[in-house]
């Protein structure tokens, strides 16, 4: 009996390979998808949690700096978070005026954008017109015996009290873990080093907690920088034009930078509208969002480049999945936190050999320098 080519060449030990492949890659699509689940479902609780990790990380170099000229950890600690509590609850105080004005005025607004778009009215009222018909006749066909029911929805104030309650239990417990992080001062990498087995791996370890610190310090104290002196620029540029509200739209134009790309675009349609309804002139209406799209441009292309390095360059399409998936997730506090959460993962794939591809994934465009430095931390 003749024996196939096929079963001559086939390798028993192959076959159990790609099993095991197979296998391997069944496993951890289960684990990501266990994971996304975990985070989303706690989210009350790893958000405050994550948010205190990354401000101790951005921080920590201060206590440390401040402890080797004879400040006790401790008291650095409480003197950061005071400040940080302060600056937060100032921002909220200034700007708790504005904000009720803009939303007391929402329908005086409203009205004023339609007035203006009236040009472009007659084409949607059309389609509206046609959809209430279709319902119409839909309801007309039902029976006459369904009875709809109607879940009561809760009000507005109850809302706004659990947004509001949710709100500061999340400060809480954000500002309450810094402290104890930054007061512990190198507690905890003293701890992660005393449980590892061997030396090689103690040294590792801190590398790779170094390397991620200094990087997201570097990272968020820049890019806060950066940003609040775009707010500046945008609030000094809205009060010249004549703009509502100027230190609104800086205290906006700075959050929203925290969200690459997605953030400027709806700065600038935002500034549109305002315009919009503020000023007659078509030229007038036209200059404020242009200035806004200026002010970013050379931010995003020119300075944030030329202050964070080629080293911290993300790959584009990596950190907008990346935004829009923790936007799903947390919402708008997750997508302030995504790039940041995207730089840590970096620089930790960066030290292992297995994880280098990735790494190289979310990387930006590295000359052969940079390249064969983070492969010799991988190899390390």
């Amino acid at each position: 009996m003749a024996t196939s080519n096929h079963d001559i060449d086939t390798d028993p030990s192959d076959e159990i390979g790609r099993v095991l492949a197979t296998i391997r890659f069944a496993v951890i699509g289960v684990f990501l998808i266990a994971l996304v689940g975990l985070v989303y479902f706690a989210r009350d609780f790893l958000l405050p949690v994550v948010l205190a990790f990354l401000f101790a990380l951005t921080l920590s170099p201060i206590v440390r700096f401040l402890q080797k000229r004879g400040i006790a950890p401790v008291l650095s600690a409480i003197v950061l978070v005071i400040l940080m509590v302060a600056a937060f609850s100032a921002a909220a105080f200034l700007l708790s005026g504005p904000v009720s004005e803009w939303i007391d005025s929402a329908p005086e607004i409203s009205r004023k954008v339609q007035q203006k778009l009236a040009v472009f009215r007659t084409p949607v009222e059309a389609v509206v017109e046609a959809s209430e018909q279709v319902e119409t006749i839909t309801e007309g066909a039902s029976s006459p015996t369904v009875q709809k029911v109607v879940v009561q929805q809760p009000g507005i104030l109850s809302k706004a009290a659990d947004t509001l309650f949710g709100g500061l239990s999340m400060a809480a417990v954000t500002f309450v873990l810094l402290l104890f992080l930054l007061a512990s001062g190198t507690l905890f990498y003293e701890k992660m080093v005393s449980v590892l087995p061997t030396f090689s791996d103690k040294k590792r370890a801190l590398t790779i907690a170094y390397d991620v610190e200094r990087e997201v310090s570097h990272y968020l104290l820049t890019i806060t920088a950066i940003n609040i002196a775009l707010g500046v620029i945008v609030a000094i540029a809205m009060a010249i034009l004549g703009m509502p509200n100027p230190a609104l739209w800086g205290v906006a134009a700075a959050l929203l930078n925290f969200i690459p790309y997605i953030g400027a675009f709806a700065g600038i349609i935002m500034v549109c509208l305002v315009s919009l309804i503020s000023f007659d002139s078509i030229t007038y209406v036209i200059i404020p969002p242009a200035i806004y799209t200026i002010a970013a441009v050379i931010e995003g292309q020119f300075i944030t480049p030329i202050l964070l390095g080629r080293r911290l360059e993300l790959n584009s399409v990596a950190i907008f999945i990346f935004v829009a998936m923790w936007t799903w997730l947390w919402g708008i506090v997750g997508a302030i936190i995504a790039v940041p959460l995207l730089v840590s993962i970096k620089v930790f794939c960066d030290h292992f050999e297995g994880l280098a591809s990735f790494g190289e994934f979310l990387s930006g465009r590295l000359t052969v320098e940079e390249k064969a430095d983070v492969e010799d931390k991988a190899h390390v």
